[in-house]
C-alpha cells in the first residue's frame, strides 16, 4: 500500500474552538456535530479554510441539505469546496457516524490506497499537520467499495533501524510499518519519501459494501456508517495490544477488533484531538462524479 500526503490549506479563517454539546440520548458526550444545513462553518468549529459545498438536491432522512464532494471534471484530485478540520476535546476514544451516498456513475480508483475521506490525528502533532506523516493518523474511508480503517505513524519510525523488528526491544518504534508487527495484524508497509520513511496499516471489511450493483449494498443509495476507534492502553510504560476498531454499516457490525496497537510507551499521553474531512482522490477522477455526506457526528463514551 502506498500513501499520498494530503494537501490541506494552512489558511486559518476565523477562530478554532472546541465543540461540546453535552450528552446525547445514549449517554455519550458529543464532541462535534455537523448537520450541513448552512455554510457558517467557522461558527460551528471548522477551521483551515472551510468552503465545503452544501446542496438541497440530495439529503439523508431527517435533514434538508447535505455536503456534496463534487469532483467537477476528469483529473480532479480534490472536490469543489475542498475540506476542513475541526478541533476536538482530547479523548482516548471516538465514535464517528455519518450518512453517505455515491453518484450512480461513481468510479473507484482501482488502486489500493485511495480515495481518502475522514481522518483523526492526535495531541502529538500540531494543528496544521499533514495527515500522511504524523505520530498517528486514523483513516476512515471506502476503497474500491470496501469499508476500511487505516493508520499511519511514520514520525515514530526509528530511521536508524528501518526493517528491524523492534517489538519487545524498545517502545521507541512505529506500529504501522517499518519496525515490526506490534499486534499480530502484520508489519504494515514502509517506503522512503525524501529523507524519511512513511508507512501504513489497514483493516478492511470482508467484502464490497458500496457496490456498483443495485441491491441492499448499492453505492447510489444512502447508507449509515458508524466507526469507533479507541486507543490502546499503556501499562508500566509498555503499549498493550487492546485498541479497538469497530465499523457498523447500516447497523451491522462488519469490522470488529479489540486487540490492536495504535501507540507504544513512547507516547503514553497521546489523545485524539482533531478531525479532518479532507476528501482526496489521488490518481484523479476519471470523470465528473460525487459523494454526499450528511448527519456527521463525533461522540465519546
Amino acid at each position: 500500500m502506498r500513501w499520498v500526503l494530503l494537501i490541506v490549506s494552512v489558511v486559518l479563517i476565523g477562530c478554532a474552538r472546541y465543540v461540546a454539546s453535552g450528552a446525547d440520548a445514549q449517554g455519550e458526550d458529543v464532541l462535534f456535530e455537523e448537520p450541513f444545513e448552512s455554510t457558517d462553518w467557522e461558527a460551528r468549529g471548522w477551521y483551515d479554510g472551510p468552503h465545503m459545498e452544501v446542496t438541497a438536491d440530495e439529503h439523508a432522512g431527517g435533514s434538508e441539505h447535505s455536503c456534496v464532494w463534487h469532483w467537477a471534471k476528469a483529473g480532479d484530485i480534490g472536490p469543489v469546496g475542498g475540506g476542513a478540520r475541526a478541533r476536538l476535546r482530547p479523548v482516548t476514544s471516538v465514535t464517528l457516524s455519518f450518512d453517505m451516498k455515491h453518484s450512480e456513475n461513481w468510479t473507484w480508483t482501482g488502486v489500493d490506497w485511495h480515495p481518502h475521506e475522514f481522518h483523526f490525528v492526535t495531541t502529538e502533532d500540531p494543528e496544521y499537520v499533514g495527515p500522511a506523516y504524523t505520530h498517528l493518523t486514523f483513516y476512515v474511508e471506502v476503497v474500491n467499495g470496501k469499508p476500511r480503517v487505516a493508520i499511519q505513524d511514520g514520525a515514530n519510525i526509528d530511521e536508524q533501524r528501518v526493517g528491524e523488528n523492534l517489538v519487545g526491544v524498545t517502545e521507541n518504534r512505529a506500529v504501522a510499518g517499518g519496525n515490526g508487527d506490534s499486534d499480530g495484524y502484520g508489519e504494515g508497509t514502509c517506503y522512503p519519501n525524501g529523507d524519511v520513511h512513511w508507512n501504513g496499516k489497514d483493516w478492511e471489511a470482508d467484502g464490497v459494501y458500496f457496490s456498483d450493483e443495485r441491491g441492499p449494498r448499492y453505492k447510489g443509495d444512502w447508507h449509515h456508517v458508524q466507526v469507533t476507534l479507541q486507543l490502546n492502553s499503556v501499562r508500566d510504560g509498555i503499549g498493550q495490544a487492546d485498541g479497538v476498531i469497530q465499523y457498523w454499516y447500516d447497523g451491522h457490525l462488519i469490522i470488529d477488533h479489540h486487540d490492536v496497537m495504535f501507540r507504544t510507551g513512547q507516547h503514553p499521553d497521546m489523545k485524539i484531538n482533531q478531525f479532518l474531512m479532507t476528501p482526496y482522490f489521488g490518481p484523479g477522477v476519471p470523470h465528473e462524479q460525487a459523494i454526499w455526506v450528511d448527519n456527521l457526528r463525533i461522540t465519546t463514551p
